[in-house]
């Protein structure tokens, strides 16, 4: 199957196509977030009250732009500065709305998503490395190794994941000062390595069956005749022909791992404030709700965020499923 005929057929699906501008866009957002003329996230306002969203008819933007930052890295410190350069003191209205210590909800959406975004990178990056590795390798095996790797799975996935973080969260909470002087770890870098650890399981199964079928299929049986060791009929035979499952399944896998960051960080087992993700912006808008006031805002604004997202992401899945089908291509 050629890619440029499953590009073609994506561009066909016009809500998967409609789907990749979506999510370009917010990852451009997001990893540029620094250089958009956006308030800052963390810039307080603790004498103000929640303010309901204004919309960008009525008012566009606003002058006072306070570089005001929790924890910025070398390259959004760059960005930051060519931000000041480029667009001075001028800032977004609050579009969003502002939330009970005053701060721009907008911005706090954009920069939350880069949470979701390295978690679901996170994901990605375990389920190709190890995921797509182990199931190949156990399809390929024979029936004792097959049986011992796909044991060792069912015994991961047996495991409560939500006790699983509470565990290891438990753990760094007791060394976070030796974790952090001695090897640089700290809570969020062992969050993303958790969820990195469990979501390769399904990726490892759905390659297991494929390869499993493949196992038996003429061209395998000819270039195992023809001399070719294992390592090359995984590469060059058995992988290649597995790639359209192994895509699929990552569509899927990312809204799962996004939405698991979200929960863990709603209860407080994820990221940490002043850092910010959707999770601890539903979090803080549930908080602000009172029967006195009731700021919908604060919890539609990261609720729609997230929730269109995952519906691109899940449209995407089914395009992709299409276009990379087989039995779906057109003459």
């Amino acid at each position: 199957m050629s890619g440029t005929g499953v590009w073609e057929r994506l561009r066909a699906h016009r809500a998967s196509w409609w789907c990749i501008l979506f999510l370009g866009a917010v990852a451009i957002a997001s990893l540029a977030a620094p250089l958009l003329p956006l308030p800052s996230p963390s810039a307080l306002a603790l004498q103000d009250e929640p303010a309901p969203p204004v919309p960008p008819w009525r008012e566009l933007v606003r002058h006072g732009f306070r570089p005001e930052f929790a924890d910025l890295s070398w390259t959004d410190a760059r960005l930051t500065e060519l931000r000041g350069r480029v667009f001075g003191d001028l800032q977004t209205a609050p579009w969003l709305g502002t939330d009970a210590k005053g701060r721009d909800l907008l911005a706090r959406v954009v920069f939350g998503s880069r949470t979701s975004i390295l978690a679901a990178l996170a994901a990605t990056l375990a389920s190709l490395a190890i995921g797509v590795l182990f199931g190949a390798v156990a399809g390929l095996a024979g029936p004792r190794v097959d049986n011992l790797m796909m044991r060792t799975v069912d015994a991961l996935q047996s495991l409560p994941f939500v006790f699983l973080v509470i565990f290891v969260i438990g753990i760094v909470n007791a060394y976070r000062a030796e974790l952090s002087e001695r090897f640089g770890i700290d809570r969020e870098t062992v969050f993303y390595l958790v969820i990195g650890a469990v979501s390769w399981l399904t990726m490892a199964r759905v390659v297991r069956g494929q390869v499993l079928v493949l196992r038996n299929a003429a061209f395998v049986e000819a270039a195992r005749v023809a001399g070719a060791s294992p390592a090359r009929i995984l590469a060059r035979h058995v992988l290649p022909n597995v790639l359209p499952v192994v895509v699929v399944t990552l569509t899927l896998t990312i809204p799962t791992v996004m939405l698991t960051e979200a929960f863990l960080s709603f209860l407080g087992l994820g990221i940490e404030p002043p850092k910010m993700s959707w999770g601890i912006l539903a979090a803080d808008g549930i908080e602000a709700i009172n029967p006195i006031r009731i700021a919908w805002w604060l919890v539609a604004a990261p609720a729609v965020a997230m929730g269109s997202v995952l519906f691109a992401l899940n449209v995407l899945g089914d395009g992709l499923r299409d276009a990379l089908d087989p039995r779906t291509r057109r003459s």
